[in-house]
């Protein structure tokens, strides 16, 4: 019998583990294997480290390995209207690195805790002395019992669908990697509120052009393809992608919609709604929500401790949630890029 199964080894799912596996019995499974070549998962995610990420990770004192970085680092984003075809830049302080490898090394700094990788969670079954999780690896049913689920799966998380019936607002990210060689180095936002009322993203990763968006679920892949001709416009060569992943993406547009979960099912990160509805970057609020948690674990009415450590997090969101009515309103996005606030002129 464990004490805790973790289901997700994400920066939220990994993040609680370190913290709680010297405590108490922790297995931790995710359908991720750390071995690139190997995984049967990626997740399709443009891959930058904003400032909120970085403190998160600064406030830890972790320090990114250099193998997990990509290159080029990039310091401006190009800002692109492609209904209006404005063209504005902004000076950003992201670090551009590979996302399975951050993932990946994340997990590796997790001590005294099962991890099993490649695996897959079929179903979570309240029992009389707790949960029964049956996964599969390698073609195998595995079972193990635990007195306290955590779901750390991300936006189509089990733990949420099996016991919380809480809706949440959700898109399909899809990412397609190209030859680098064509396109000169540059991080790119792209908005077409015709297509979605999120926003596509382009950038260069090594020898590779990464080019994704987050696209409402009704005829997702039809208008990716419509805006990546669109984009075509704007010098993005777009001709026969190496690799297309697609994943589900959350972005609560009420605080309402984030589901904390109940004494002994809790959600973290994602899975429970905690991921910017702006710029859908969810790493520091992985990383936040999981201490939450874990610092929770620790008092006798977990649930009751653990909510009310997420207050914080969820003021962020819903502050979060203002800056996107600009962001996503064309006329209020469009007066801010005619008024270049804050914004940087290139010199070639």
């Amino acid at each position: 019998m464990r004490d805790v199964i973790i289901i997700g080894g994400g920066p939220a799912g990994s993040t609680l583990a370190r913290l709680i596996g010297k405590e108490l019995n922790v297995l931790l499974i995710d359908k991720k294997n750390r071995d690139e070549s190997k995984t049967t998962f990626k997740k399709p995610c443009g891959g930058l480290i904003a400032p909120d990420a970085q403190r998160a990770l600064a406030r830890f004192q972790l320090q990114i390995p250099t193998e997990v970085l990509a290159n080029p680092q990039i310091f401006a984003v190009k800002t692109i209207d492609l209904q209006s075809k404005l063209i504005t830049h902004y000076q950003r302080f992201y670090l551009n690195v590979n996302r399975h490898r951050f993932d990946s090394w994340m997990l590796s700094l997790v001590v005294d805790v099962d991890i099993i990788e490649d695996a897959r969670v079929t179903s979570i079954v309240k029992t009389d002395m707790g949960f029964q999780v049956t996964y599969t690896k390698d073609g195998v049913e595995w079972v193990e019992q635990t007195l306290t689920i955590v779901g750390a799966d991300g936006a189509d998380s089990i733990v949420r669908k099996t016991f919380f019936n809480r809706k949440i607002r959700q898109y399909m990210a899809i990412q397609q990697f190209y030859s680098a060689s064509a396109i000169k180095p540059l991080y790119a936002s792209l908005f077409d509120h015709t297509l979605t009322d999120s926003y596509g993203w382009g950038l260069v990763k090594d020898d590779e052009f990464v080019f994704g968006a987050a696209m409402p679920l009704l005829n997702s892949r039809k208008n990716f393809e419509l805006l990546k001709d669109r984009s075509a416009l704007f010098d993005f060569y777009l001709k026969d992608p190496r690799i297309t992943e697609a994943c589900l993406v959350n972005s609560p547009q009420s605080i309402n919609e984030i589901e904390c979960g109940t004494e002994s099912i809790f959600l973290i990160g994602e899975a429970a709604g905690f991921i910017s509805p702006s710029s859908l970057e969810g790493i520091s609020y992985a990383m936040d929500s999981a201490l939450a948690l874990a610092q929770a674990m620790k008092k006798k009415n977990v649930i009751r401790n653990y909510k009310f450590k997420c207050r914080k997090i969820k003021v962020k969101i819903l502050l979060k949630q203002i800056k996107s009515i600009v962001l996503y309103t064309p006329f209020l996005r469009r007066l801010v890029m005619i008024s270049k606030i804050d914004s940087i002129e290139l010199v070639e």
